[in-house]
């Protein structure tokens, strides 16, 4: 384990990142019962999840964390899926929580812990089986939109925004790594698994589409076909120039109105979705190499990869006083760039869970020190917390998933310590993670049913009980 003085010296981060958050408690410790719904309510349970929240929760020293663990690693689960079959075709739909709505981004992420656990567990196989065939479904439907309604007749409050939108669609902003985490999902789906059953004719129909898409919004010909716009009077909900965005230079890079956080981009080259675009393009490609014996699909998508990336590496890195050269967030391609980062995933944080670059890269290291600093204009530090937010909660504000990929992307071990007090911290007795919380009040959040966070805080917590068992043992 590192030393505390050398981790503070590595990081660039200082003493006053180390020190520990404020204490917040608000019960005592014989209160900690499972929030989790009854069994008879629950929407989905999987005997292969339930004995690993079992065996995780008897590996951690700390009783609330090991409460926290229990109530949100099953979340999904327990409260957004509903998996039905159609034909001989399961099918699932999955809300955020509190939004009666899928995400493509978040249903990918909300399922992807239990992906390892679906060998163990035929009826939770078919589940994933059954997001990736909705999605795909989805996908074939409108690319372009980034939120679904199961049911098409459903009307939706977005319903007079100036864009293309059609039944069954509830929100069309176009973010590039909603397309991403589809195949994402599919292609862990087929590691963890070894099922190729899910890359029907749907599947390499969507995949195409979402190549075509790619390619549309390189705008190397025209502007394309997507355009957005929302009168709501919210600048972070609407786009510019028409709906088309603020002009760019060409230069192969992929054009992306929204942001993960659903905000609207200031430079339409959103690099953090073109790196995650570089990454879903090659697992596309090993699966046509693999599966379907399609070497010009293949050839498409390895092509568009390797454009893509240099674009990035040729355009998007900048060198920064005091830092060396990092990746910036956003780009036009004229030379201006927008220097932040924000705490949804895909960010620069996230660039090696998601596989683009390693920890160990330059560049990524330079630029995970400016994502975790104060000269990151959305690291935001108070008397509970400092962390990474972003605009589309405002200022004061830190997301819990900054911390969770904060945690998610180190091995330091007093790093992670520092997180995962921080989460405990500020989950405002709750026992759940939400989206958003106040760095001087915790009991001021967003969205008390927030099935990504909580999920992806599961998934921390597997990760930590399978490569680093003492933090949990430990962990007080």
């Amino acid at each position: 384990m590192h030393s505390r003085r050398k981790f503070i010296k590595q990081s660039g981060l200082g003493l006053g990142f180390m020190a520990l958050p404020s204490p917040f408690q608000l019960f005592a410790a014989n209160e900690f019962i499972s929030r989790r719904p009854d069994v008879s309510k629950r929407n989905f349970v999987s005997v292969a999840v339930e004995n690993k929240i079992r065996r995780v929760k008897q590996s951690i020293g700390d009783q609330e964390l090991a409460w926290m663990f229990e109530n949100c690693f099953p979340n999904t689960l327990d409260t957004t899926v509903h998996y039905y079959h159609k034909g001989d075709k399961p099918y699932t739909y999955v809300i955020t929580g509190d939004i009666d709505a899928m995400w493509l981004r978040d249903s990918a992420a909300q399922v992807f812990p239990y992906l390892a656990l679906a060998n163990e567990d035929d009826k939770l196989k078919n589940l994933l089986k059954g997001v990736i065939n909705k999605q795909v479904e989805f996908v074939l439907l409108d690319p372009y939109a980034n939120a679904f309604y199961d049911d098409p007749t459903k009307t939706s409050e977005w319903k007079d925004d100036a864009t293309l939108m059609k039944p069954g669609v509830h929100e069309r902003k176009w973010e590039v790594d909603s397309l991403c985490y589809v195949a994402r999902l599919s292609y862990h789906y087929w590691k963890a698994t070894g099922d190729a059953s899910v890359f029907d004719t749907d599947w390499k129909s969507a995949m195409q589409l979402i190549v075509q898409t790619f390619k549309e919004q390189q705008r190397k010909v025209d502007k394309g076909p997507y355009r957005f716009q929302r009168g709501n009077g919210n600048p972070l909900d609407t786009q510019f120039g028409g709906g088309y965005g603020n002009p760019t230079h060409k230069n192969g890079l992929i054009h992306s109105m929204f942001r993960p956080s659903d905000d609207a981009t200031f430079y339409p080259y959103l690099i953090s979705s073109n790196m995650f675009a570089v990454v879903s393009l090659r697992q596309m490609a090993e699966i046509s190499a693999a599966v379907h014996h399609d070497p010009d699909f293949e050839n498409q998508c390895k092509t568009l990869a390797d454009e893509v990336d240099t674009a990035i590496e040729a355009h998007a890195v900048f060198t920064r006083e005091g830092y060396g050269k990092i990746y910036a967030l956003e780009i036009d391609g004229f030379g201006n760039a927008l220097f932040m980062d924000d705490a949804n995933v895909p960010n620069l944080l996230s660039i090696p869970y998601l596989g683009y670059r390693t920890r160990e890269d330059g560049i990524y290291k330079n630029t995970r020190r400016f994502s975790l600093g104060h000269d990151n204009p959305w690291f935001n530090e108070g008397r509970y917390a400092k962390g990474m937010g972003g605009p589309h909660v405002g200022e004061n504000k830190i997301w819990p998933l900054g911390l969770i990929m904060q945690a998610l992307t180190t091995d330091d071990e007093a790093e992670i310590v520092y997180c995962l007090k921080t989460l405990k911290s500020t989950h405002a007795g709750t026992g759940f993670i939400h989206e958003s919380f106040d760095v001087n009040n915790p009991k001021d959040f967003s969205r008390s049913w927030f099935a990504w966070a909580n999920t992806l805080f599961g998934e921390l917590i597997v990760h930590l009980y399978d490569t680093k068992p003492d933090i949990l043992k430990r962990f007080s």
